[in-house]
């Protein structure tokens, strides 16, 4: 696990820019009244409505509509934000995500959001560094220790990926999820016979993990392509 000293010296100077952001400088209004959170929440209900029948830019629409209604409300901009991500509009997720955070510097949803939002795109060192926040949030965080397995596992910190794989399987063990992450971890630091031995667990708690098309599902859990492919290699040699 980070350090927390050295945790620190990379998130601290990160939270005082949130502030210095003219965007998110003024969310709330004093104006606010009880018809404007009304129809916020109306218009949020609708984005989430949208956002189930995967209708994301009518989902998104409501929920700007909704996040300008009623700018204080925290629910709103994670919502949001999420949902942007969902439609793989992943700058501006983190910008809403980051709007979330200055609103609420210890909202764990929020950290444990924008953590996957940099996971996905690609910048590990980050993705790395939220999640570790939202580990600490929250110790018994099993999202933030399955997510950093994965980031570790693609910065090649093999030892770091198996250790918070672990717990993650610790913390979910119905999960499949964990279980995969710490099979490619395993397979990469050349553990293979562990490796094989796990993802059988996988396979234990989740049958649909035998076939090898269906770990192509693995990248809306966070995997990405090299990590899928490692994946089908530890199951076809299972």
């Amino acid at each position: 696990m980070l350090n927390l000293l050295v945790l620190g010296t990379y998130i601290m100077p990160t939270l005082p820019a949130i502030a210095a952001n003219p965007k998110t400088s003024s969310p709330q209004s004093s104006k606010l009244t009880q018809a404007d959170k009304r129809a916020a929440d109306e218009y949020r209900q609708l984005g989430l409505s949208y956002r189930k029948q995967e209708r994301f830019e009518e989902a998104i629409a409501a929920l700007q509509q909704s996040v300008t209604l009623d700018p204080s409300n925290l629910d709103g901009r994670i919502i949001l934000g999420w949902t942007q991500h969902l439609a793989k509009k992943d700058e501006a997720a983190a910008a809403s995500l980051w709007d979330a955070i200055y609103l609420s510097p210890t909202s764990l949803q929020a950290f444990n959001a924008i953590g996957i939002v940099y996971l996905v795109r690609g910048d590990l060192p980050q993705a790395v560094i939220l999640h570790s926040w939202a580990s600490l949030l929250k110790t018994d965080n099993e999202i933030a220790h399955y997510n950093l397995s994965l980031a570790y596992q693609r910065l090649k910190q093999t030892d770091l990926a198996i250790a918070y794989a672990q717990k993650a399987i610790e913390l979910e063990p119905n999960n499949p999820h964990p279980f995969v992450a710490l099979a490619i971890a395993q397979w990469t630091s050349g553990d293979r016979a562990s490796a094989k031995r796990i993802f059988r667990e996988a396979i234990g708690v989740d049958a649909r993990y035998r076939s090898s098309e269906f770990l192509d599902f693995l990248n809306e859990a966070g995997f990405s392509a090299d990590q899928i492919q490692t994946a089908k290699q530890v199951l076809t040699s299972s």
